[in-house]
């Protein structure tokens, strides 16, 4: 498996570093767009529609985020837009949660793949729009998404299973604690600390996600990156109550030893647009 997990990784990075490090934003545009298109059509195989149907809404979606990008959207500045989203998050994603896993499948079909469809099209957005800030702004945004998920699973693993049981939702996914969601957001600390003092140290003409929060107070920087880190904790639960109310494992079996893409963008959805509207105000 950790083979598979490797390879599969290689190739991926053979195809997005290119198109991320391209001068023209474009290609990216077009490959993360490709993949969120994927992914909507694992949104709704997970949500019950037959594979032609799915692939119809993929195509749909792909559809709508082209328009989008032919309106220069990526470029504009959407704060209103953004908080929007990002308080829709909160209160749908935590009230998702709370009513638990059968209630998800109780919904009508067309809520279930709007919210879903529509997180995925926004969350293009947001990556277009950090990709056009600059590359080192992007990557410095997802790295905090991975710094809180490696962080979460060495914390769990240490002091989850051996000072304490403390579940963060035993109903939707065992194996996550809150020991893991204070581990995440540490190492996402010490990614922002470490990312701004890189920053200023080669005087960096675009600088990351870290060093655009931490002009006004580092106090204010520190604050927004466990928000953020508390962010991609709930996207990760909320994909795991939609396949665990689908009784799958993975959204696909599209990348071997990773499940889908979607299993790869969860933490992204709540985490993308918030970045976007911290940048925009």
């Amino acid at each position: 498996m950790l083979k598979q997990r490797v390879i599969t990784a290689f190739l991926l990075l053979l195809v997005l570093l290119p198109a991320l490090f391209y001068p023209d934003p474009a290609p990216f545009f077009g490959l993360a767009l490709l993949l969120t298109t994927v992914a909507t059509w694992e949104w709704a195989r997970l949500n019950g529609l037959s594979a032609f149907a799915s692939l119809v809404g993929g195509a749909v979606c792909g559809g709508i985020g082209m328009m989008l990008w032919w309106a220069d959207l990526p470029q504009a500045s959407l704060p209103r837009l953004w908080l929007l989203v990002s308080v829709l998050w909160v209160l749908l994603g935590g009230l998702v949660l709370r009513l638990g896993v059968s209630a998800w499948g109780r919904l009508a079909t067309p809520l279930r793949l709007l919210l879903g469809w529509a997180a995925l099209v926004l969350t293009w957005l947001a990556v277009a729009q950090a990709r056009w800030v600059s590359v080192h702004f992007l990557l410095s945004v997802l790295a905090l998404v991975w710094a809180a998920d490696i962080g979460a699973y060495f914390a769990g693993r240490a002091w989850g299973g051996r000072w304490s049981r403390a579940k963060l939702a035993p109903s939707i996914s065992p194996g996550k604690s809150w020991e893991g969601v204070w581990g995440g957001m540490v190492a996402v600390v010490v990614l922002a600390l470490a990312w701004q003092a890189y920053d200023v140290a080669t005087s960096a003409i675009h600088p990351g996600f870290y060093t655009h929060l931490g002009r006004r107070s580092v106090i204010v920087m520190l604050l927004a990156c466990m928000v953020m880190a508390a962010m991609s904790v709930l996207g990760d639960l909320v994909e795991s109550l939609v396949k665990r109310s689908a009784g799958v494992k993975d959204s696909s079996a599209l990348l071997p030893g990773h499940g889908g893409v979607l299993d790869r963008m969860d933490a992204l959805l709540p985490t993308l647009p918030m970045a976007m509207l911290l940048y925009s105000i």
